[in-house]
C-alpha cells in the first residue's frame, strides 16, 4: 500500500493546527465568522478535536497539550486524516513543543487500510506534505509500516513460509537484491538442523530465507523470527493463546520493514537479511520434549517446552550471520509473553551489550514516537539456561526472567562484536489513533534513525 502526501500544486484547504492551552493565538486570528463557528461548537483545540469551517474554510485540528501528547501520540494526525473530502495544507506555525513529523507520519499511517479480504473504506482527505518535513523520509517509513502490518495481519492460510519468501523476493526485485533460499531436507544437509527439526512437521517445508543488497559500506545482518504459525507444537497452545499466532512472524515483518527502509534511502551498507520461515506443526515426526539436537555452531539444545520454538530457528540464522562477521547484526522476534509482562505491548524491549548502540536507540526512539527500553543481559541468569545434560536448555523452568533467559540463549549464538536482540509484541490490542487493531511495527524507525551514528567509522 503506498501511503503519500498530496501531489505539489494542488488546490488546497488551509489547517489550522490549535493548542488547548492557548488557543486564541489561533482563533483569534480567523475571521468573525470561523471564529463565532468554533466558540458555537466548543472547540478549544482538545486533542484531535477537527472543526471543518464553512464556506471551504479549511479545518481546525487540535494538538492538545504538551502532556496529552505525550500520553496519545498521533492523535493529531489521524485526526487530519478524518476530515471531509479536500486537499489540505498545514499553514500556521506549530506551538512550542509540537513536532511536525510526528504529526505529519501519524497522517499518513492513518491511512493504512488492511483491505484483502475486505473493502475498508480509505480516507479522503489529503494533506500537503507540511513545510520543513523530509517528505520522502516519512513516506518510507510510512510504506515500510504498511508492509510490515499487511504481512502480520495476513493469516497463516495465505502466509505460510512459501507466501513469506515470495515477499521477500518482491522485494528483492523492487530494489535490486538477491534471494537464496535453502528449504525442505536441504536444511539438515546444508547444517542447519535446528530450523528443520522445527519446521519438518508441517505441510508447508521449513526454509532459510537469505536477502543481500548493497556492495560498499558496513555489513549489516538483520534476522527475524519467521514462525507463520505456532501451534506449541506437541506442548499444544490453549486455543485462547493460538488464535494471535499468525503474528508469530512478526520478526520477520519487522525486519523486512526495515530493510524495506534502508534500500528505499540507498543507506550505504551491506544489508544480509536472514528469516527462517517455518509453522511448528503437530504430526508424527514433530520434535518432542526431551529431545537434544545440535544447532549449526555445535552447540546442544535439550528441548524442555516446543513451544519456545522461535529461539530454535533463530539460533541457526544467528550462527549463519555470524560466520560473515558484520559489523552490526539485528535479531528481531515475538519472542516471550513474559516480555509483554515487563513493558507491555506498546513498548520494545531491547537487549545489547553495546553501550553506544543503545544509547543511540534510545535517543531516536524519541525522535521518532518509537518507544523502545533496554532490559539487560544479567549474566548471573546464564546458569539457568544450562540444563547439564546439554549445553543449553530452550525453556528453563521456575517462570523467572524469561525474556531475560530468552536474550542470552540467543546471544549464545551471536558471535559477533554488535548485537542486538529485540523482543516485540508485534500488535495493536485495540484501535489506537494511527495504529488500527492489528499488526504493528516496533523498534524500526528507532533503529533506522539510530544507523547513521552506530554505523559511522
Amino acid at each position: 500500500m503506498a501511503l503519500r502526501f498530496a501531489d505539489d500544486g494542488a488546490d488546497t484547504l488551509p489547517i489550522y493546527l490549535v493548542d488547548s492551552e492557548t488557543p486564541d493565538q489561533v482563533l483569534s486570528e480567523l475571521s468573525v465568522e470561523h471564529k463565532e463557528w468554533a466558540d458555537f461548537n466548543g472547540f478549544k483545540g482538545q486533542l484531535g478535536r477537527t472543526l471543518a469551517l464553512p464556506t471551504r474554510g479549511g479545518a481546525l485540528v487540535g494538538i492538545g497539550t504538551p502532556a496529552t501528547r505525550t500520553r496519545k501520540r498521533f492523535a493529531a494526525g489521524a485526526a487530519i486524516a478524518g476530515l471531509p473530502d479536500a486537499t489540505y495544507q498545514i499553514v500556521n506555525p506549530l506551538p512550542a513543543g509540537a513536532d511536525a513529523d510526528e504529526i505529519a507520519l501519524g497522517y499518513l499511517l492513518a491511512c493504512y487500510r488492511f483491505d484483502r479480504y475486505r473493502t475498508q473504506p480509505a480516507p479522503t482527505a489529503r494533506l500537503a506534505a507540511p513545510g520543513g518535513v523530509d517528505a520522502p523520509r516519512l513516506e518510507n517509513f510510512a510504506s515500510a509500516e504498511a508492509l510490515t502490518r499487511d504481512l502480520i495481519n495476513t493469516p497463516a492460510e495465505d502466509m505460510g513460509p512459501d507466501a513469506l519468501e515470495q515477499t521477500v523476493r518482491d522485494l528483492a526485485d523492487e530494489f535490486g537484491a538477491s534471494v537464496a533460499t535453502v528449504e525442505g531436507d536441504d536444511l539438515k544437509t546444508q547444517n542447519f538442523p535446528l530450523i528443520h527439526t522445527v519446521g519438518r512437521a508441517a505441510q508447508k517445508a521449513p526454509r532459510l530465507i537469505e536477502m543481500t543488497w548493497g556492495s560498499d559500506g558496513p555489513a549489516v545482518t538483520l534476522v527475524g523470527k519467521g514462525v507463520c504459525f505456532d501451534t506449541g507444537g506437541l506442548n499444544l497452545k490453549p486455543g485462547a493463546s493460538m488464535g494471535l499466532m499468525k503474528k508469530d512472524m512478526g520478526g520477520a515483518a519487522n525486519v523486512l520493514g526495515l530493510a524495506r527502509m534502508i534500500m528505499a534511502s540507498q543507506v550505504k551498507c551491506r544489508l544480509h537479511v536472514l528469516i527462517p520461515a517455518v509453522e511448528n506443526n503437530v504430526s508424527g515426526n514433530a520434535f518432542r520434549p526431551g529431545d537434544i539436537y545440535t544447532a549449526r555452531n555445535g552447540l546442544t539444545v535439550e528441548i524442555n517446552n516446543t513451544d519456545a520454538e522461535g529461539r530454535l530457528v533463530l539460533a541457526d540464522a544467528l550462527a549463519y550471520g555470524s560466520e560473515a562477521k558484520p559489523d552490526m547484526m539485528i535479531c528481531m522476534a515475538t519472542l516471550t509473553g513474559a516480555a509483554r509482562v515487563a513493558v507491555g505491548p506498546d513498548i520494545a524491549p531491547f537487549y545489547t551489550d553495546d553501550e553506544p548502540l543503545a544509547a543511540a536507540l534510545n535517543a531516536a526512539a524519541r525522535l521518532v514516537a518509537d518507544p523502545v527500553w533496554r532490559l539487560p543481559f544479567h549474566d548471573p541468569y546464564e546458569a539457568m539456561i544450562e540444563p547439564g545434560i546439554a549445553d543449553l536448555d530452550n525453556a528453563p523452568s521456575g517462570g523467572m526472567a524469561g525474556s531475560i533467559t530468552a536474550a542470552l540463549f540467543l546471544r549464545r549464538f551471536a558471535d559477533v562484536a554488535r548485537f542486538a536482540h529485540f523482543d516485540i509484541y508485534g500488535w495493536q490490542r485495540a484501535n489506537a489513533p494511527a495504529r488500527p487493531k492489528g499488526g504493528v511495527g516496533q523498534g524500526v524507525r528507532a533503529l533506522f534513525q539510530a544507523l547513521p551514528e552506530v554505523l559511522a567509522p
